[in-house]
């Protein structure tokens, strides 16, 4: 793995820190165990399971405790979450061997695993009555060195948004 595949490694995970915060701040506390349908995984089960992918992708540099241990609070979920992004990120940033995987793997696997959760995140907050507020992610202050829970305001939120139906949001 060279230089410029970590940094972007880097940056993916910084994109899916400020995204995955973005859908979990400010959300009303029903939000963490809201259901859509039986067999579903709740707020707080996707969170757990975005650890759990990247637990697997930091099982090929460092030893570590597979199965992550039983599901816990949402505000538990979130700091293990980020833990393992700023642990991931060190270990990127530190040229860390990932012994048995390349980039490419990461990326296709546990790294997009988590932003599609991410994003289901987003979704069950419109669903459940909390929708975030609409934001040009192109914009956004994302950098690598923000990797935990702690991310910058939106740069340039929307300042007029459609809704599927395409009325103002406003």
């Amino acid at each position: 793995m060279d230089d410029s595949q970590r940094q972007l490694l880097r940056h993916f995970l910084a994109t899916l820190a400020y995204r995955t915060k973005k859908a979990l701040q400010d959300a009303p506390a029903a939000f963490a165990t809201y259901r859509t349908a039986a067999g579903v995984r709740t707020p707080q089960q996707l969170l757990h399971h975005m650890s759990s992918v990247l637990t697997f992708a930091l099982s090929y540099v460092k030893a570590v405790e597979r199965p992550l241990p039983e599901l816990a609070s949402l505000a538990e979920e979130e700091t293990r979450f980020f833990s393992l992004l700023e642990q991931l990120g060190t270990h990127l940033s530190n040229g860390d061997s990932f012994t048995g995987t390349t980039a490419e793997r990461l990326l296709q696997g546990p790294f997009s695993d988590a932003m599609t959760h991410a994003g289901q995140l987003a979704m069950l907050r419109r669903l459940a009555g909390s929708a975030i507020r609409p934001e040009n992610f192109h914009a956004a202050a994302i950098s690598a060195e923000h990797l935990g829970a702690e991310q910058p305001a939106a740069v340039a939120p929307a300042a007029q948004w459609l809704d599927a139906e395409g009325k103002s949001e406003d």
